[in-house]
């Protein structure tokens, strides 16, 4: 199974800019790119923050830019996100009975699960106990299949102070429910801090790609004020077997120059560029 990981489009009007760069254009090239490489992706995720500011001219653009994405899509709602305009621009997005945007997908021997962490009004993360219980189902339900979530906040703590203050405050019952499902959970996939990251979560995998805007600076300072930067944006690509989760991070804005390198050619002819 291949699935590609989108997140943080951060889409505004088409046409307007954020942080002096078009997220509706750098959409379009990652989708572009997508098409050119991975076409035959069985899922491509949309991790949240889809827009900047969840007004509705946004989301027609955003609507309007995925109509060319060839592999199949499942958006997840961000804090940038308004969950009523994001159904009404994208109908297919599933709710729970409580109002959550909360769904899954049964795929290739998995459950693929994607999760509601926001809370209107704030950019910090949630996880209350009407969206646990909605998850224990989900993993109970889930049988012997392995287990993949998707969602928009981190967790835990990435030993980024200015990134830290935005995560789920409280991921006790996230971490709760998952934890009578361990054996299941495969990895859990995320967004928001604009960062490629990888590492554990009580002994899940956890991991995260940047946006296909603008990122976060890597700043292990404390203080208040976060740096974006323009550096090249990235999409995950990520294969699923029986046996491993692999994932990738392909900055598909990256215009730096590409060499071919021969060791086994004359010392002058191993190294050329392209």
């Amino acid at each position: 199974m291949k699935i590609i990981q989108l997140t943080d489009t951060h889409i505004v009007p088409d046409g307007g800019q954020l942080f002096e760069s078009d997220p509706a254009a750098r959409l379009r090239a990652a989708i572009k790119d997508i098409n050119a490489k991975h076409a035959d992706a069985d899922l491509c995720v949309l991790s949240g923050d889809l827009t900047h500011n969840g007004d509705r001219e946004a989301y027609a653009t955003l609507r309007d830019i995925l109509e060319d994405l060839q592999p199949p899509r499942q958006l997840v709602v961000g804090n940038h996100d308004d969950r009523t305009r994001l159904c009404d621009a994208f109908p297919e997005v599933e709710r729970t009975k409580d109002g959550f945007l909360q769904s899954f997908r049964d795929m290739n021997d998995h459950r693929l699960i994607f999760l509601d962490t926001i809370e209107p009004g704030v950019h910090t993360g949630a996880f209350c106990e009407k969206r646990a219980s909605w998850l224990s189902h989900a993993l109970s339900d889930a049988g012997e299949r392995g287990v993949l979530i998707f969602m928009h906040h981190p967790p835990t703590t990435i030993r980024m102070p200015k990134l830290d203050a935005y995560r789920i405050l409280d991921a006790g019952p996230l971490q709760a429910t998952l934890a009578a499902h361990k054996a299941n959970v495969r990895h859990i996939f995320f967004g928001h801090i604009h960062r490629p990251l990888a590492g554990s979560w009580h002994g899940i995998p956890i991991s995260a790609t940047k946006g296909t805007n603008h990122q976060s600076g890597l700043d292990f300072s404390a203080g208040s004020t976060n740096t974006v930067t323009l550096e090249p944006a990235s999409y995950a690509v990520i294969f699923v077997d029986s046996g491993s989760v692999i994932v990738h991070f392909d900055d598909f804005s990256d215009t730096s120059p590409r060499f071919v390198y021969d060791p086994s050619a004359a010392p002058d002819k191993q190294i050329q560029r392209l």
